[in-house]
């Protein structure tokens, strides 16, 4: 991680109460990391640093556009993300990570926050990662309508401009109405 100490915080030496720090991440910064969800992006990430009764209130804003692959056609596509999230770091023997509070070891004194920077970016990215309505690529759009057809001659919606299936209601099979009828009894 040579090529990522600039994102060292050191906690132990801190001069005053607060600093303030500023990274601008690029391709670089992700190539660095090696990590399979973000390979590409331009984030600007400030992060305050307090520091109270020893512990460190690490407070990141995290701001900018990443390149994931879209669901729907496997083309690149930039999603824009913002978050703002916080760790808590404490001085101690031996470096440790729980749910809320990271413990780094006291004589070194500092904490890498490149992997925290880059696991808030991942968060903050939606679950689904699709393009607007009418940028996919076409011809992987025409392939998936295709395979969606339940038969060669049902009409279904044009997949571009539908987000999910409708569904269509189901006949309810008579037997469940007799069997709420016991239910209803008790």
């Amino acid at each position: 991680m040579g090529t990522l100490d600039k994102y060292k915080v050191e906690l132990k030496n801190m001069l005053t109460d607060t600093a303030e720090y500023k990274y601008q991440l690029d391709n670089q910064f992700f190539l660095d990391l090696d990590a399979p969800e973000v390979q590409k992006g331009q984030v600007n990430v400030t992060l305050k640093v307090r520091k109270t009764s020893g512990v460190y209130q690490l407070n990141f804003h995290t701001e900018g556009k990443v390149v994931v692959i879209c669901d729907r056609c496997l083309d690149e596509m930039e999603q824009t993300i913002e978050s703002d999230d916080r760790l808590k770091v404490k001085l101690g023997e031996e470096y440790d990570e729980t749910d809320d509070l990271v413990i780094v070891p006291e004589e070194d004194g500092y904490i890498n926050v490149a992997w925290f920077v880059y696991e808030f970016i991942a968060l903050s990215i939606p679950m689904k990662h699709v393009h607007a309505p009418g940028k996919c690529n076409k011809d992987m759009v025409s392939k998936l309508s295709k395979h969606l057809r339940v038969s060669g001659d049902e009409e279904e919606d044009d997949f571009e401009g539908s987000d999910e299936l409708e569904e269509q209601p189901q006949p309810i099979d008579p037997r469940w109405n007799e069997l709420k009828k016991i239910l209803d009894n008790n």
